[in-house]
């Protein structure tokens, strides 16, 4: 009996082996199908970018050699003889203004060092803008490469200003700014604005609040939560401040830690920013202010998986703003936090292509579903062991090693050939397991193609000519952004676990 047992065992093994073998040379010999319908256009791209913080307060200080080469890396849309991509072509770059946290020292009850916040507004109420030259370096460099557009944001209110005179908050659903300092809050940042114009760099937007779903009440960075009505209340200062002082800089809000955020109710959290902002009908509507962006910002953290989430999150946030036509929809931070369903974990740096393929797929998430204007990763450059940075650094202040990660160049496949003023156009695909995009500025077209699957995928193009050449531009295990030719007679051979520009001219 027991040898029947492993008899009628071994058949069933092997037909599986059978099924397989014959699925896979099945799906081989299949060819993958893309139509693109440029008559039909989405949302308008205004930019890719990436942070600042917390690391280039001393990589700005860093070897010039080598700070130029992180440089270029993030924003050099040059290639090189071969045609590998030399940068990624960032078109927008988040500055951190810190709250002053950095000066506090270790009476800033901010255990990492590296976590704490530099500004230009000293303890004793004088100004030091040297205080801020690593990230002014950066942010020189990033408009020597023509970056488009230079955000600041601050997570905190600078600590002359706060409740309990540190950056991050001590008691839970409560803002640690009071009413009575809401116009000097506004004035700091005014001036914050203007001192970087008088060093040659013109701040585009402000975003003054980070996350006000969450309490800040722990001692890992600066932060602090704020209700709609005191965000309402604030950004009018704001906008008034800059009128007065004929500052064009745009305000953006609302920084929402998760997307549902910004269209959910939630008795518990600051929540329905969309309508509580935007809608005219609300106490806080703020769309008439002269200096309000007019761009609804959100992160994409713990919304990306499972599937189900990933979709609907993305769907309903999109049906939300259909209400709302005058509105854009950023999604303006984002790294791998989390266990995401055992899809993958945060935890554990990883130059690999793992989590790129995981970034990748939440890119073509916000843009395709979400209808996203802008798509912003958290960390440009990390000195942590995690899943958060596009460049990784030894934990050095003055000098170290740095090491190019996929996710630089994943994000590459999009930011370096998907320019501000770009459009989304149709593209349908027959093959599931692909995803693909597509974008146009009218005289070229950009094609972005995710296979995620361990095998190479053969694709075609329908409707397009016979001498039908695009450059393709490939990120996987063996290449960074690189040119190569993938096209055979009359399809093209995608590689297995890889992300493929197709530039058409």
């Amino acid at each position: 009996m027991r040898k029947l047992y492993s008899y009628w065992k071994y058949l069933l093994t092997l037909n599986v082996i059978i099924f397989l073998n014959l699925k896979l040379r099945a799906q081989s010999n299949l060819i993958s199908e893309i139509e693109i319908n440029d008559s039909v256009i989405y949302q308008t791209i205004d930019n890719f970018g990436a942070s600042d913080a917390w690391s280039i307060q001393y990589v700005g200080l860093w070897p010039n050699a080598k700070k130029q080469q992180i440089a270029k890396l993030l924003f050099s849309k040059d290639f090189d003889d071969t045609g590998k991509a030399l940068g990624i072509g960032l078109s927008l770059w988040r500055i951190n203004l810190g709250g002053g946290s950095f000066e506090q020292g270790d009476n800033s009850h901010i255990q990492d060092e590296w976590h704490r916040g530099r500004s230009f507004l000293k303890l004793d109420g004088t100004h030091d803008w040297s205080a801020l030259r690593g990230q002014i370096w950066m942010a020189s460099a990033a408009k020597s490469f023509h970056v488009k557009d230079l955000l600041l944001f601050t997570n905190s209110p600078h600590v002359n200003f706060t409740r309990n005179g540190i950056a991050h908050a001590s008691k839970p659903n409560r803002s640690n700014l009071s009413e009575t300092h809401y116009q000097n809050f506004a004035q700091y940042l005014a001036d914050a604005i203007q001192g970087f114009k008088s060093l040659g760099l013109q701040i585009t937007y402000l975003s003054p609040f980070n996350e006000p779903q969450w309490d800040w009440i722990d001692s890992k960075q600066e932060g602090t939560s704020y209700k709609n009505q005191e965000i309402a209340k604030i950004t009018r200062k704001i906008n008034d401040e800059f009128e007065d002082r004929n500052i064009s800089t745009l305000i953006d809000i609302p920084e929402a830690a998760q997307l549902n955020f910004l269209y959910q109710s939630s008795q518990k959290k600051p929540a329905n920013q969309i309508f509580s902002f935007f809608n005219e009908n609300s106490d806080y509507y703020l769309g008439d202010l002269e200096n309000i962006s007019h761009k609804v910002s959100g992160h994409s953290y713990f919304t990306t998986s499972p599937a189900i989430k990933l979709l609907g999150t993305r769907q309903n946030l999109k049906d939300t703003l259909d209400n709302y036509p005058d509105l854009k929809f950023w999604m303006s931070e984002y790294c791998i936090l989390g266990d995401n369903y055992g899809e993958i974990i945060g935890n554990g740096r990883d130059l690999g292509i793992e989590p790129a393929l995981y970034m990748a797929k939440v890119i073509h998430n916000d843009l395709t579903v979400a209808n996203a204007s802008a798509w912003h990763w958290w960390l440009a450059v990390s000195p942590y062991d995690y899943k958060d940075g596009l460049i990784y650094i030894d934990k050095n202040k003055t000098d170290g090693k740095f090491y190019e990660s996929k996710l630089l160049w994943t994000l590459g496949n999009f930011s370096r050939f998907i320019r501000p003023g770009y459009y989304r156009i149709q593209v349908k695909s027959n093959d599931e397991n692909l995803l693909v995009s597509g974008y146009s500025n009218g005289a070229e077209k950009v094609i972005v193609v995710i296979n995620s699957e361990s095998q190479t995928q053969k694709l075609r193009f329908l409707n397009m000519s016979p001498n039908f050449q695009p450059k393709t531009y490939i990120t996987s295990t063996s290449s960074n952004l690189s040119l190569h030719d993938i096209q055979e007679k009359d399809y093209f051979i995608l590689p297995e676990r890889s992300i493929t520009t197709f530039l058409i001219q």
